[in-house]
Protein backbone atom coordinates (compact mmCIF):
# COMPACT_ATOMS: atom_id res chain seq x y z
CA UNK A 1 0.00 0.00 0.00
CA UNK A 2 1.44 3.43 -0.96
CA UNK A 3 2.66 5.52 1.97
CA UNK A 4 0.99 8.86 2.57
CA UNK A 5 3.81 11.31 1.67
CA UNK A 6 2.79 13.78 4.38
CA UNK A 7 2.76 11.16 7.14
CA UNK A 8 6.11 9.94 5.86
CA UNK A 9 7.86 13.27 6.42
CA UNK A 10 6.04 14.05 9.66
CA UNK A 11 7.30 10.77 11.16
CA UNK A 12 10.87 12.08 10.93
CA UNK A 13 12.04 12.58 14.55
CA UNK A 14 11.25 16.09 15.75
CA UNK A 15 9.57 17.17 12.52
CA UNK A 16 5.96 17.22 13.71
CA UNK A 17 6.92 19.16 16.84
CA UNK A 18 8.85 21.96 15.12
CA UNK A 19 6.28 22.19 12.33
CA UNK A 20 3.38 22.54 14.80
CA UNK A 21 5.20 25.14 16.89
CA UNK A 22 6.19 27.02 13.77
CA UNK A 23 2.57 27.05 12.66
CA UNK A 24 1.46 28.66 15.92
CA UNK A 25 4.32 31.17 15.70
CA UNK A 26 3.06 32.14 12.21
CA UNK A 27 -0.51 32.83 13.40
CA UNK A 28 0.20 36.57 13.92
CA UNK A 29 1.08 37.00 10.23
CA UNK A 30 -2.57 36.34 9.35
CA UNK A 31 -4.02 38.33 12.25
CA UNK A 32 -1.86 41.42 12.63
CA UNK A 33 -2.66 42.97 9.25
CA UNK A 34 -6.45 42.75 9.37
CA UNK A 35 -6.39 43.15 13.17
CA UNK A 36 -4.54 46.45 12.85
CA UNK A 37 -6.93 47.67 10.15
CA UNK A 38 -9.99 46.79 12.25
CA UNK A 39 -8.54 48.28 15.44
CA UNK A 40 -7.26 51.56 13.98
CA UNK A 41 -10.36 52.07 11.83
CA UNK A 42 -12.61 51.49 14.85
CA UNK A 43 -10.73 54.02 16.98
CA UNK A 44 -9.98 56.61 14.26
CA UNK A 45 -12.78 56.14 11.71
CA UNK A 46 -10.30 56.21 8.80
CA UNK A 47 -9.49 53.32 6.46
CA UNK A 48 -6.58 55.32 5.05
CA UNK A 49 -4.98 55.73 8.48
CA UNK A 50 -5.64 52.06 9.29
CA UNK A 51 -4.02 51.05 6.00
CA UNK A 52 -1.00 53.27 6.67
CA UNK A 53 -0.32 51.89 10.15
CA UNK A 54 -0.78 48.32 8.94
CA UNK A 55 1.50 49.01 5.99
CA UNK A 56 4.22 50.46 8.23
CA UNK A 57 4.18 47.33 10.39
CA UNK A 58 4.42 45.02 7.39
CA UNK A 59 7.09 47.14 5.69
CA UNK A 60 9.21 47.03 8.84
CA UNK A 61 8.83 43.27 8.99
CA UNK A 62 9.63 42.94 5.30
CA UNK A 63 12.77 45.06 5.41
CA UNK A 64 14.15 43.55 8.61
CA UNK A 65 13.27 39.90 8.02
CA UNK A 66 16.04 39.04 5.50
CA UNK A 67 18.62 40.81 7.65
CA UNK A 68 17.47 38.86 10.70
CA UNK A 69 17.58 35.65 8.63
CA UNK A 70 21.14 36.42 7.54
CA UNK A 71 22.23 36.75 11.17
CA UNK A 72 20.31 33.55 12.00
CA UNK A 73 22.30 31.71 9.31
CA UNK A 74 25.54 32.97 10.88
CA UNK A 75 24.73 32.73 14.60
CA UNK A 76 21.83 30.29 14.99
CA UNK A 77 18.06 30.47 15.39
CA UNK A 78 17.78 30.38 19.17
CA UNK A 79 20.45 32.97 19.99
CA UNK A 80 18.98 35.55 17.61
CA UNK A 81 15.24 34.96 17.85
CA UNK A 82 14.66 34.65 21.59
CA UNK A 83 15.48 38.31 22.37
CA UNK A 84 13.59 39.47 19.29
CA UNK A 85 10.53 37.52 20.44
CA UNK A 86 10.38 39.66 23.58
CA UNK A 87 10.59 42.87 21.54
CA UNK A 88 7.88 41.76 19.11
CA UNK A 89 5.47 40.96 21.93
CA UNK A 90 6.21 44.28 23.64
CA UNK A 91 5.67 46.14 20.35
CA UNK A 92 2.26 44.58 19.74
CA UNK A 93 1.07 45.27 23.29
CA UNK A 94 2.38 48.81 22.99
CA UNK A 95 0.53 49.34 19.71
CA UNK A 96 -2.71 48.21 21.31
CA UNK A 97 -2.24 50.51 24.30
CA UNK A 98 -1.40 53.53 22.12
CA UNK A 99 -4.39 52.96 19.83
CA UNK A 100 -6.79 52.65 22.74
CA UNK A 101 -5.36 55.84 24.26
CA UNK A 102 -5.85 57.78 21.02
CA UNK A 103 -2.12 58.42 20.54
CA UNK A 104 -0.95 60.40 17.49
CA UNK A 105 -0.39 58.43 14.29
CA UNK A 106 3.38 58.99 14.54
CA UNK A 107 3.44 57.08 17.84
CA UNK A 108 1.53 54.23 16.23
CA UNK A 109 4.11 54.16 13.45
CA UNK A 110 7.00 53.84 15.92
CA UNK A 111 5.33 50.94 17.73
CA UNK A 112 4.41 49.32 14.42
CA UNK A 113 8.07 49.46 13.37
CA UNK A 114 9.10 47.81 16.65
CA UNK A 115 6.48 45.05 16.37
CA UNK A 116 7.13 44.38 12.69
CA UNK A 117 10.88 44.86 12.53
CA UNK A 118 11.59 42.26 15.20
CA UNK A 119 9.06 39.65 14.08
CA UNK A 120 11.19 37.64 11.67
CA UNK A 121 9.88 35.00 9.29
CA UNK A 122 9.07 31.74 11.05
CA UNK A 123 8.00 30.18 7.77
CA UNK A 124 11.59 30.43 6.51
CA UNK A 125 12.99 29.12 9.81
CA UNK A 126 10.70 26.07 9.65
CA UNK A 127 11.64 25.41 6.02
CA UNK A 128 15.32 25.71 6.90
CA UNK A 129 14.80 22.98 9.51
CA UNK A 130 13.11 20.78 6.93
CA UNK A 131 16.05 21.29 4.53
CA UNK A 132 18.46 20.32 7.31
CA UNK A 133 16.34 17.29 8.28
CA UNK A 134 15.53 15.85 4.84
CA UNK A 135 18.05 15.02 2.11
CA UNK A 136 15.78 13.58 -0.60
CA UNK A 137 14.36 16.22 -2.99
CA UNK A 138 11.01 14.45 -3.36
CA UNK A 139 10.44 14.37 0.40
CA UNK A 140 11.58 17.98 0.69
CA UNK A 141 9.00 18.94 -1.97
CA UNK A 142 6.35 17.24 0.16
CA UNK A 143 7.56 19.04 3.29
CA UNK A 144 7.56 22.43 1.56
CA UNK A 145 4.06 21.71 0.25
CA UNK A 146 2.91 20.78 3.74
CA UNK A 147 4.30 24.03 5.14
CA UNK A 148 2.53 26.02 2.45
CA UNK A 149 -0.66 24.29 3.48
CA UNK A 150 0.06 25.20 7.11
CA UNK A 151 0.46 28.79 5.94
CA UNK A 152 -2.96 28.63 4.33
CA UNK A 153 -4.52 26.98 7.39
CA UNK A 154 -3.14 29.89 9.40
CA UNK A 155 -4.77 32.26 6.92
CA UNK A 156 -8.09 30.43 7.27
CA UNK A 157 -8.13 30.52 11.06
CA UNK A 158 -6.40 33.87 11.60
CA UNK A 159 -8.70 36.31 9.75
CA UNK A 160 -11.84 34.67 11.17
CA UNK A 161 -10.44 34.89 14.70
CA UNK A 162 -9.29 38.46 14.15
CA UNK A 163 -12.61 39.74 12.84
CA UNK A 164 -14.67 37.91 15.47
CA UNK A 165 -12.44 39.15 18.27
CA UNK A 166 -12.27 42.72 16.95
CA UNK A 167 -15.99 43.04 16.22
CA UNK A 168 -17.57 40.90 18.96
CA UNK A 169 -15.16 41.50 21.86
CA UNK A 170 -13.10 44.70 21.61
CA UNK A 171 -11.29 46.20 18.57
CA UNK A 172 -7.87 45.45 20.07
CA UNK A 173 -8.58 41.81 20.96
CA UNK A 174 -7.18 40.44 17.69
CA UNK A 175 -3.74 41.94 18.26
CA UNK A 176 -3.68 40.82 21.89
CA UNK A 177 -4.39 37.21 20.92
CA UNK A 178 -1.84 37.41 18.08
CA UNK A 179 0.83 38.62 20.48
CA UNK A 180 0.21 35.75 22.92
CA UNK A 181 0.00 33.07 20.20
CA UNK A 182 3.14 34.29 18.47
CA UNK A 183 5.05 34.47 21.73
CA UNK A 184 4.09 30.97 22.87
CA UNK A 185 4.60 29.39 19.44
CA UNK A 186 7.96 31.08 18.93
CA UNK A 187 9.19 30.01 22.38
CA UNK A 188 8.16 26.37 21.89
CA UNK A 189 9.80 26.36 18.44
CA UNK A 190 13.09 27.82 19.65
CA UNK A 191 13.58 25.48 22.64
CA UNK A 192 13.69 22.51 20.23
CA UNK A 193 17.46 22.35 19.77
CA UNK A 194 17.83 18.90 18.14
CA UNK A 195 16.39 19.99 14.78
CA UNK A 196 17.96 23.48 14.67
CA UNK A 197 20.21 23.85 11.60
CA UNK A 198 23.91 24.01 12.50
CA UNK A 199 25.85 27.25 12.26
CA UNK A 200 28.36 27.35 9.41
CA UNK A 201 31.92 28.08 10.52
CA UNK A 202 35.05 29.58 8.99
CA UNK A 203 38.20 27.57 8.62
CA UNK A 204 39.50 29.13 11.87
CA UNK A 205 36.48 27.80 13.75
CA UNK A 206 34.64 31.10 14.22
CA UNK A 207 30.92 31.15 13.38
CA UNK A 208 29.82 32.85 10.19
CA UNK A 209 29.32 32.41 6.47
CA UNK A 210 31.70 30.38 4.36
CA UNK A 211 34.30 32.78 2.96
CA UNK A 212 34.31 33.43 -0.77
CA UNK A 213 30.97 31.69 -1.32
CA UNK A 214 29.30 34.02 -3.82
CA UNK A 215 27.35 37.26 -3.30
CA UNK A 216 27.17 38.76 0.18
CA UNK A 217 23.37 38.65 0.12
CA UNK A 218 21.03 35.94 -1.11
CA UNK A 219 18.99 38.50 -3.05
CA UNK A 220 22.03 39.09 -5.30
CA UNK A 221 22.16 35.46 -6.42
CA UNK A 222 21.19 35.34 -10.14
CA UNK A 223 17.48 34.59 -10.49
CA UNK A 224 16.56 35.79 -6.99
CA UNK A 225 15.65 39.39 -7.98
CA UNK A 226 13.20 38.05 -10.56
CA UNK A 227 11.53 35.78 -8.01
CA UNK A 228 11.36 38.61 -5.48
CA UNK A 229 9.63 40.96 -7.94
CA UNK A 230 6.98 38.38 -8.80
CA UNK A 231 6.19 37.84 -5.13
CA UNK A 232 6.16 41.59 -4.54
CA UNK A 233 3.30 41.86 -7.04
CA UNK A 234 1.58 38.83 -5.52
CA UNK A 235 1.78 40.39 -2.07
CA UNK A 236 0.18 43.56 -3.42
CA UNK A 237 -2.85 41.45 -4.32
CA UNK A 238 -3.08 40.13 -0.76
CA UNK A 239 -2.82 43.55 0.88
CA UNK A 240 -5.41 45.12 -1.42
CA UNK A 241 -7.79 42.18 -0.93
CA UNK A 242 -7.55 42.38 2.88
CA UNK A 243 -8.54 46.04 3.11
CA UNK A 244 -11.07 45.82 0.27
CA UNK A 245 -12.82 42.86 1.85
CA UNK A 246 -13.23 44.68 5.17
CA UNK A 247 -14.65 47.71 3.32
CA UNK A 248 -16.91 45.55 1.11
CA UNK A 249 -18.28 43.71 4.14
CA UNK A 250 -18.93 46.99 5.95
CA UNK A 251 -20.74 48.44 2.93
CA UNK A 252 -23.02 45.38 2.83
CA UNK A 253 -23.76 45.50 6.56
CA UNK A 254 -21.77 42.36 7.42
CA UNK A 255 -18.51 43.72 8.82
CA UNK A 256 -18.01 40.69 11.05
CA UNK A 257 -18.09 38.35 8.02
CA UNK A 258 -14.90 39.80 6.50
CA UNK A 259 -12.78 37.14 8.15
CA UNK A 260 -14.98 34.34 6.80
CA UNK A 261 -14.60 35.69 3.26
CA UNK A 262 -10.84 35.99 3.64
CA UNK A 263 -10.81 32.43 5.00
CA UNK A 264 -12.39 31.28 1.73
CA UNK A 265 -9.38 32.77 -0.07
CA UNK A 266 -7.05 30.68 2.09
CA UNK A 267 -9.27 27.58 1.90
CA UNK A 268 -8.88 27.38 -1.88
CA UNK A 269 -5.13 27.71 -1.47
CA UNK A 270 -5.03 25.04 1.26
CA UNK A 271 -6.86 22.48 -0.89
CA UNK A 272 -4.68 23.21 -3.92
CA UNK A 273 -1.49 23.07 -1.86
CA UNK A 274 -2.26 19.66 -0.37
CA UNK A 275 -3.17 18.23 -3.77
CA UNK A 276 -0.13 19.75 -5.43
CA UNK A 277 2.28 18.50 -2.79
CA UNK A 278 1.02 14.93 -2.90
CA UNK A 279 2.09 14.58 -6.54
CA UNK A 280 5.64 14.26 -7.87
CA UNK A 281 5.93 16.66 -10.81
CA UNK A 282 8.27 16.16 -13.77
CA UNK A 283 7.52 19.30 -15.79
CA UNK A 284 9.72 22.38 -15.63
CA UNK A 285 9.55 24.12 -12.28
CA UNK A 286 9.80 27.56 -13.91
CA UNK A 287 6.92 26.78 -16.28
CA UNK A 288 4.68 25.70 -13.41
CA UNK A 289 5.60 28.91 -11.59
CA UNK A 290 4.46 31.07 -14.53
CA UNK A 291 1.27 29.05 -15.04
CA UNK A 292 0.40 29.63 -11.38
CA UNK A 293 0.74 33.40 -11.77
CA UNK A 294 -1.48 33.23 -14.86
CA UNK A 295 -4.24 31.42 -12.98
CA UNK A 296 -3.94 33.93 -10.14
CA UNK A 297 -4.24 36.87 -12.54
CA UNK A 298 -7.32 35.31 -14.13
CA UNK A 299 -8.89 34.76 -10.72
CA UNK A 300 -8.44 38.30 -9.41
CA UNK A 301 -9.94 39.67 -12.62
CA UNK A 302 -13.26 38.24 -11.36
CA UNK A 303 -13.34 40.41 -8.22
CA UNK A 304 -15.17 43.21 -10.01
CA UNK A 305 -18.08 40.85 -10.73
CA UNK A 306 -18.77 40.26 -7.02
CA UNK A 307 -21.94 42.02 -5.92
CA UNK A 308 -22.68 40.10 -2.72
CA UNK A 309 -20.82 38.43 0.12
CA UNK A 310 -21.44 34.83 -1.07
CA UNK A 311 -20.27 35.63 -4.61
CA UNK A 312 -17.15 37.36 -3.29
CA UNK A 313 -16.36 34.35 -1.10
CA UNK A 314 -16.76 32.01 -4.09
CA UNK A 315 -14.52 34.14 -6.29
CA UNK A 316 -11.88 34.28 -3.58
CA UNK A 317 -11.98 30.53 -3.01
CA UNK A 318 -11.46 29.82 -6.71
CA UNK A 319 -8.71 32.41 -6.96
CA UNK A 320 -6.98 30.85 -3.97
CA UNK A 321 -6.31 27.65 -5.93
CA UNK A 322 -3.31 29.35 -7.56
CA UNK A 323 -1.65 30.67 -4.40
CA UNK A 324 -0.11 27.70 -2.58
CA UNK A 325 1.29 25.95 -5.70
CA UNK A 326 2.93 29.20 -6.81
CA UNK A 327 4.46 29.81 -3.38
CA UNK A 328 5.62 26.18 -3.19
CA UNK A 329 7.35 26.51 -6.56
CA UNK A 330 8.90 29.82 -5.58
CA UNK A 331 10.38 28.36 -2.38
CA UNK A 332 11.65 25.34 -4.31
CA UNK A 333 13.44 27.61 -6.80
CA UNK A 334 15.03 29.55 -3.94
CA UNK A 335 16.20 26.29 -2.38
CA UNK A 336 17.81 25.34 -5.72
CA UNK A 337 19.37 28.75 -6.40
CA UNK A 338 20.75 29.84 -3.02
CA UNK A 339 23.82 28.31 -1.32
CA UNK A 340 23.02 26.23 1.75
CA UNK A 341 24.69 28.65 4.16
CA UNK A 342 22.32 31.43 3.00
CA UNK A 343 19.15 29.37 2.68
CA UNK A 344 17.25 30.94 5.60
CA UNK A 345 17.93 34.40 4.19
CA UNK A 346 16.90 33.27 0.69
CA UNK A 347 13.61 31.82 1.92
CA UNK A 348 13.01 34.95 3.99
CA UNK A 349 13.18 37.06 0.83
CA UNK A 350 10.05 35.29 -0.46
CA UNK A 351 8.11 36.26 2.66
CA UNK A 352 9.68 39.71 2.60
CA UNK A 353 8.60 40.34 -0.96
CA UNK A 354 5.06 39.20 -0.23
CA UNK A 355 4.99 41.32 2.92
CA UNK A 356 6.31 44.43 1.16
CA UNK A 357 3.76 43.99 -1.60
CA UNK A 358 1.02 43.45 0.97
CA UNK A 359 1.87 46.73 2.68
CA UNK A 360 1.87 48.53 -0.65
CA UNK A 361 -1.47 46.96 -1.57
CA UNK A 362 -3.14 47.84 1.72
CA UNK A 363 -1.80 51.40 1.54
CA UNK A 364 -2.90 52.09 -2.03
CA UNK A 365 -6.19 50.22 -1.69
CA UNK A 366 -7.00 52.03 1.57
CA UNK A 367 -6.60 55.39 -0.13
CA UNK A 368 -8.69 54.32 -3.12
CA UNK A 369 -11.44 52.93 -0.85
CA UNK A 370 -11.71 56.20 1.06
CA UNK A 371 -12.08 57.98 -2.28
CA UNK A 372 -14.35 55.63 -4.23
CA UNK A 373 -15.47 52.62 -2.19
CA UNK A 374 -14.49 48.96 -1.90
CA UNK A 375 -14.60 48.16 -5.62
CA UNK A 376 -11.83 50.70 -6.18
CA UNK A 377 -9.71 48.65 -3.80
CA UNK A 378 -10.41 45.47 -5.76
CA UNK A 379 -9.25 47.26 -8.92
CA UNK A 380 -5.86 47.65 -7.24
CA UNK A 381 -5.79 43.87 -6.69
CA UNK A 382 -6.73 43.23 -10.32
CA UNK A 383 -3.94 45.49 -11.59
CA UNK A 384 -1.44 43.74 -9.30
CA UNK A 385 -2.54 40.36 -10.67
CA UNK A 386 -1.79 41.44 -14.21
CA UNK A 387 1.59 42.79 -13.15
CA UNK A 388 2.39 39.53 -11.35
CA UNK A 389 1.85 37.55 -14.56
CA UNK A 390 3.79 40.04 -16.66
CA UNK A 391 6.79 39.93 -14.34
CA UNK A 392 6.75 36.12 -14.30
CA UNK A 393 6.74 36.00 -18.10
CA UNK A 394 9.64 38.46 -18.28
CA UNK A 395 11.57 36.44 -15.69
CA UNK A 396 10.94 33.06 -17.32
CA UNK A 397 14.05 33.00 -19.58
CA UNK A 398 16.29 33.86 -16.60
CA UNK A 399 14.72 31.23 -14.37
CA UNK A 400 15.02 28.57 -17.06
CA UNK A 401 18.71 29.33 -17.55
CA UNK A 402 19.32 29.01 -13.81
Amino acid sequence: MPTNPYLDVLRVPGAAAFSAAGGLARLPMSMVGIGTVLMIQAYSGSYAMAGRVSAVLVIAQSLASPQVARVVDRVGQRRVLLPLLVLTTAGLFGLVGAAMAGAPEAVLWVLAVLAGGTQGSYGSYVRARWTHTLAEPRRLHTAFSFESSVDELVYIVGPVMATVLATAVIPSAALLVAAVAGGVGGLVFLVQRATEPPVRVHDDGTPGEVLGAGPRSAILVPGMPAIALVFLAMGTIFGAVDVSTVAFSTEHGHRGAAGVVLAAFALGSLVAGLAYGAKHWTSRLSTRFVVGTGVLAAGVSLFFTAGSMPVLALVMCVTGFAIAPTVINGNAMVQALVPAHRLTEGLAWVGTSIGAGSSLGSWVAGARIDAAGSHAGFVVAMAAGGLCLLLALVALPTLRRK
